[in-house]
């Protein structure tokens, strides 16, 4: 029975599907449609072709328009390899031609396939895991939201109101954006006045209102010039301060699903009990990683994907410099780092760990990096054995190496 390699080169509306056979010999170049009947045609075309052999399915995206091809070859028990589009596109400088086509693409994705034994099969991950994908990819969407949002409104302050715009921190004052949904301006804080102002703060549940409002009024009596575009300039910054207020309340819906979503996980206690990991963090974890430790097969591999193990950049005479790989998850390292960055300072056998890197004469970053390496050892034997994390005061300075 022939063994046949089909390159899919996935994009929104339509992909492109060419198939190799063991010579490298192109049996079928296709494109089809992104949409369920057409895909579902594909498939079975592809397995007829194959007269009852083994097929190995390739793809150059892992997730978005690429979704549903996955899917139907998951439910299809069909094998998927994902070769990222980085590796494509150096792969087809070797490829005969300079053009770049859709074909040419899915071709060399199967042409891959049928050479390399290094490519890593494609897992969805369950249920869970998806969930927390969606959500905290959803998450991270609001937050940048929310930092843009905060610039805009205090550059537009900036032009015409300076000394209000550093007169709070409006990324964690609630107070303060509370205080620019009605009052923008000098003029209108001074015929305010702190009392009444301070009362109007209070009506709508602000803290420290009297703090808020002396230090708001304070700022109007710095400044007496109206500035050419004040009026205008005052409304931006009122409905920048209310979609700031929008998207904290949303942000705290999400973070109330994802909470709830990551406690079904079964090993959410298991990876709450690291100190530094909260419910966030723990969750960008299994969204990234799927919750199976068995598809990395090793610490180390796990730690190649989070960006935590240099490679080596040898040239000639010149060893031992090292590295971080040019292909990681950023997100999992920020969850190790971030993780690490808190340990170090709230965990006896972290921050002895750290300790003792910064003796080494490591800088703070190196030190933290190096904790998060040994982090991801002791949470994936943590997981392995499904026990959890106890911490004890280590008997040297060396406990954790």
């Amino acid at each position: 029975m022939p063994e046949l390699w089909a390159g899919m080169d996935a994009g929104k509306a339509e992909h492109h599907c060419v198939v190799l056979d063991s010579d490298g010999r192109r049996k079928l170049s296709l494109r089809v449609a992104n949409d369920e009947a057409a895909l579902l045609t594909l498939i079975a075309d592809v397995l007829e072709l194959g007269d009852g052999g083994p097929v190995t399915w390739a793809i150059d995206l892992n997730a978005g328009g690429a979704a549903l091809m996955i899917a139907l070859l998951t439910d299809n028990a069909q094998q998927v390899l994902y070769i990222p589009g980085r590796t494509v596109h150096h792969a087809s400088g070797s490829y005969r031609g300079d053009g770049k086509t859709d074909a040419k693409d899915a071709f060399v994705i199967a042409d891959q396939a049928r050479m390399r034994r290094d490519l890593q099969t494609l897992h969805q991950g369950d249920n869970i895991a998806v969930d927390l994908r969606i959500l905290t990819s959803r998450r991270l969407d609001l937050a940048a939201d929310r930092t843009r949002a905060i610039n805009r409104m205090r550059a537009q302050m900036l032009e015409y109101f300076p000394a209000l715009e550093r007169a709070f921190d409006y990324s964690a004052s609630k107070g303060s954006l509370v205080l620019l949904t009605g009052y923008q301006t000098p003029t209108a804080l001074r015929r305010m006045g702190k009392n009444r102002l301070a009362d109007w703060l209070k009506n709508r549940t602000v803290r420290n209102s009297k703090l808020v409002a002396a230090t708001a009024i304070q700022a109007a009596e710095a400044q007496h010039t109206a500035v050419p575009g004040e009026k205008l300039a005052a409304a931006v910054v009122a409905k920048l301060a209310r979609e700031v207020m929008a998207l904290d309340e949303e942000i705290a819906e999400t973070d109330a699903l994802v909470e709830a979503r990551f406690r079904d996980h079964p090993h959410a206690d298991v990876i709450l009990s690291m100190p530094g990991i909260g419910t966030v963090l723990g969750a960008e974890f299994i969204a990234h990683t799927g919750g199976d430790m068995s598809v990395f097969g090793s610490p180390d591999r796990l730690a190649g994907v989070a960006g935590l193990a240099p490679v080596p950049k040898d040239s000639g005479r010149i060893s031992g410099n090292m590295r971080r790989p040019r292909r990681y998850c950023r997100r999992l390292l920020r969850v190790f780092y971030m993780s690490a960055q808190v340990a170090s300072r709230c965990c006896p056998t972290s921050k002895a760990y750290y300790d003792r890197k910064r003796a080494e004469n490591k800088t703070h970053k190196q030190a933290v990096i190096a904790l998060a390496r040994r982090r991801l050892n002791v949470l994936w034997a943590l997981i392995r054995d499904g026990r959890t994390f106890e911490t004890t005061p280590p008997l040297n300075p060396v406990a954790l190496g």
